[in-house]
């Protein structure tokens, strides 16, 4: 009977987990829940079209679902136009909403009408303090330059209504702080671990922590008009589901807004996830009927399971395809062995986040699993070519030198004596490659690639502990039981005699 390979039913678990006929319309949203509500409204109102519409949600800041939007990887998502003016296009050096629909047209975009509200940036304190200051203003932050500021990272990186030319416009005298999420933003400032940070005028927590939006009195920040970009192509394509999300045009206020926020964001018995809050909202508010399902909490670790075996099966199988010959390069020719090693040493120490960016730039793998696998690929070849370097490298001298006394080629020695007596190292490189991806893997959730990452970021961006574990826990099951399977793998592919341990 034929023994399947523990790699070969990661692949075919994972394929069984991704199947599914492509969607006809792709929504992104940003990480951030107003963002996922909004992505949801919009990829249910296209279903009404009798399309498949598909909601890749979380994937992370402005830049990267804008680049998903420009290369083709979705078809529409919610912006804001002071974002597209003043961050995105900034340097188109816009003055009205006609240049910017020219802007957006020479790349082949379109732009719907405000939704109807604004979701603009202001600046929060906790209450107490800025009544014990006397802090009314933004200019009031002037008097104060003991005042500990801190910013989410996206809102620093902003060139033209971020920290900096917000502390040029009121000549501030704060240094600029580290960078954090948005959500540990909030939490710094109630705690009191910082004094200030930018807020989002129709965010649901503002509710919960009873912050003091500060008067923006030199009218710094522009109107943020929630709208719907997407890719002209998508008129031609999908008509109907295009004249459906534009019938959202005007039709959701800054108070509905607000309250769907908290439904979502807020605990109780009123909290709802994105989907049903947006599918609640179009049956009361526009009437509009869709069908919204709730998948049982095994039917979504059934299809994530899947998805994350996908990931870490075949970029661990092409890694293995290319990293062991590579190993065994490295331990024949030293010279070029230790450029090998330079090299996949170097790829390691690029941040994960960095990594995943740097190929979707340069590779234009767009988003999904492919971006990922690369992404995961790269990863593995460390340990796996370390360790064939090093366990070939360690072969006894005598075993090389009674090979060649009788007679064997270099091929033939290499394939029966030098690969089984390093087997259990390589294996080792393997299995480390192994559970170190279950663990990058998460970060597919990043860039819509599925996986155990989905709920860890959904739960980071709503600051839920039960939708993060629902993601973390499995993901430490998968690499308990993948790391198991290796054990047991030990068994075909390293000869007995290697596997026998010195007496105690």
């Amino acid at each position: 009977m034929n023994r399947c390979r523990p790699l070969g039913w990661l692949v075919l678990i994972g394929l069984a987990g991704c199947s599914g006929p492509p969607a006809d319309v792709r929504i992104g949203s940003k990480k951030f829940t107003e963002s996922e509500v909004l992505g949801a409204m919009l990829a249910q109102v296209a279903e009404t079209a009798n399309v498949r519409a598909e909601h890749r949600q979380a994937l992370g800041d402005t830049i990267v679902v804008w680049q998903g939007l420009v290369h083709g990887a979705i078809d529409a998502y919610v912006e804001y136009t002071g974002t597209l003016t003043q961050d995105i296009l900034a340097k188109e050096q816009l003055t009205d909403e006609a240049s910017l629909r020219a802007a957006l047209a020479r790349q082949g975009l379109g732009m719907s009408k405000s939704l109807g509200f604004n979701d603009s940036y202001a600046i929060g304190m906790r209450r107490e303090r800025a009544e014990e200051l006397g802090i009314e203003t933004i200019s009031d932050l002037k008097k104060h330059p003991e005042l500990r500021p801190g910013f989410s990272n996206q809102f620093l990186a902003r060139n033209k209504d971020g920290w900096e030319p917000l502390r040029r416009r009121y000549d501030l005298p704060h240094a600029t702080p580290a960078g954090s999420e948005h959500d540990v933003s909030y939490d710094a400032l109630a705690k009191g671990d910082i004094d200030f940070t930018e807020v989002y005028t129709t965010d649901a927590k503002l509710s919960i922590y009873n912050f003091k939006l500060l008067k923006d009195d030199l009218h710094f920040f522009p109107v943020y008009d929630a709208v719907i970009v997407y890719r002209l192509e998508l008129g031609e394509r999908c008509p109907e589901a295009l004249k459906k999300l534009l019938s959202l045009e005007g039709k959701i206020s800054e108070d509905d807004m607000i309250a769907m926020n908290a439904r979502v964001d807020l605990k109780g018995p009123k909290h709802a996830s994105p989907s049903q809050v947006s599918a609640e909202y179009l049956a009361t508010k526009l009437h509009i009927t869709v069908v919204y399902t709730t998948d049982a909490l095994t039917d979504r670790l059934l299809h994530r399971t899947g998805e994350h075996l996908f990931l870490v099966g075949l970029s661990l199988a092409v890694a293995v395809t290319i990293a062991v010959p590579l190993g065994i390069i490295a331990a024949e020719r030293q010279r070029i062995g230790q450029g090998i090693l330079a090299v996949c040493g170097m790829v390691q120490t690029v941040p994960a986040l960095a990594l995943l960016m740097l190929i979707y730039v340069w590779l234009k793998t767009g988003f999904g699993p492919p971006t990922a696998i690369v992404a995961l690929f790269l990863y593995s070849l460390l340990p796996i070519v370390r360790n064939t370097y090093t366990g070939l490298h360690d072969v006894p001298l005598t075993l090389r030198e009674s090979a060649e006394a009788l007679g064997l080629s270099p091929l033939a020695r290499l394939r029966l004596v030098e690969l089984p007596m390093a087997a259990r190292s390589i294996l080792a490189g393997i299995k480390t490659a192994a559970v170190i991806n279950i663990g990058n893997a998460t970060l597919g959730g990043f860039i819509a690639a599925g996986g155990y990452g989905q709920p860890i970021f959904a739960g980071l961006n709503r600051n839920d502990p039960e939708l993060i574990l629902e993601g973390a826990i499995p993901a430490v099951l998968l690499a308990l039981v993948v790391q198991g399977m290796f054990e047991i793998a030990e068994r075909y592919f390293v000869p007995k005699g290697l596997r026998l341990r010195p007496a105690a």
